[in-house]
C-alpha cells in the first residue's frame, strides 16, 4: 500500500496480486497516518523559517511530492469526465484521456487553494490537523470501494480495489480510522486544547463527518456512471480532506 499510494522509496520486491490490492485497502488509514507524520514534521520545520501562508503552500507541495499527485490526478480526470455532460460511455473515455481539460484545471485550483488557505488560517492544533488530514482522505477510498460497484472497463488497481474490498474490510478500516483519530487527538492534546460547551460534540463530529461525507460523495459521483472508478476514489480522497479541514476549522474553533 505504501508503494502504491506514495512515492516513499521502499526497495522491496512484493509479488502483490489483485486480492492484495482490494484487501490491503484496509490499511489505507495507516498509510495516511504515515503521510500525516511526515507532513506535520515538515510543516513544523518550515514554520520556523517562513510565515504561515508560505509554510502552508510548501506543506501542500510536500504532500503532492509524497503522493505523486495520484489522487489529484484522479480528481482532475473525474471533473473532466463527469462534468462534461456527455453519455456514460463518453464520460469514461474522457476520464481515461491523459489530456487535461478546463474542468480539471478549475477543480484542482479550487481544492489546492482551499487546502492552502485553511492550513494557513489554522492557529491551534496544527499538528493534529496535519496528522489526520491524510487519514480522513484515505478512509474515503475504503468507504468508496467497499460501498460501490466498478463502473469502468479497464482491468487495474482501481477495479481490484472496488471488486475485492468488502463490507468486512470497510468495517475494519473504520475501526483503524477511529483508533487513529482517538490516539492522535490524545497525543496532540486535542481533548484539552479545544474548550467550550460544544467542544466534545465538535470533536465527535469532526471524527464522524469524513466517513459520512465520503459515502455521500461516492454516491453523488457514482450515480452518474452507475458505479465508481479508480479516478473517482482518488477524487473523493482529495475532496474528503477538504471536508475534514472545513469541519475542523468550523467545529473546533481553530
Amino acid at each position: 500500500m505504501l508503494q502504491f499510494m506514495t512515492t516513499i522509496p521502499i526497495w522491496v520486491s512484493i509479488k502483490a496480486d489483485k486480492e492484495d490490492f482490494g484487501k490491503g485497502l484496509v490499511l489505507a488509514p495507516v498509510v495516511g497516518l504515515l503521510i500525516g507524520v511526515l507532513l506535520a514534521g515538515g510543516n513544523y520545520m518550515l514554520g520556523l523559517l517562513f510565515p504561515p501562508l508560505v509554510t502552508a503552500v510548501l506543506t501542500i507541495v510536500f504532500y503532492i511530492i509524497l503522493t505523486g499527485g495520484l489522487h489529484l490526478d484522479g480528481l482532475g480526470d473525474t471533473a473532466d469526465g463527469l462534468f462534461s455532460n456527455r453519455p456514460r460511455e463518453r464520460m469514461l473515455e474522457i476520464m481515461k484521456d491523459s489530456r487535461v481539460g478546463t474542468n480539471a484545471v478549475l477543480i484542482l485550483i479550487i481544492v489546492v487553494f482551499l487546502d492552502i488557505s485553511l492550513l494557513s488560517s489554522i492557529q491551534n492544533q496544527t499538528i493534529f490537523i496535519l496528522l489526520f488530514m491524510p487519514v480522513a482522505g484515505r478512509i474515503a477510498s475504503i468507504v468508496g470501494a467497499g460501498s460501490s460497484q466498478y463502473a469502468g472497463t479497464s482491468d487495474g488497481p482501481g477495479r481490484w480495489c472496488v471488486e475485492l474490498c468488502g463490507l468486512k474490510d470497510v468495517l475494519s478500516g473504520l475501526v483503524i480510522y477511529f483508533v487513529i483519530f482517538a490516539t492522535a487527538a490524545g497525543i496532540t492534546g486535542l481533548y484539552t486544547g479545544v474548550t467550550g460547551f460544544l467542544s466534545g460534540v465538535g470533536i465527535l463530529l469532526t471524527a464522524l463527518i469524513p466517513p459520512f461525507s465520503a459515502f455521500v460523495l461516492v454516491r453523488f459521483f457514482g450515480s452518474k456512471l452507475g458505479g465508481v472508478t479508480g479516478d473517482i476514489l482518488g477524487a473523493v480522497c482529495e475532496l474528503n480532506q477538504v471536508v475534514f479541514l472545513l469541519t475542523a476549522f468550523l467545529l473546533l474553533g481553530l
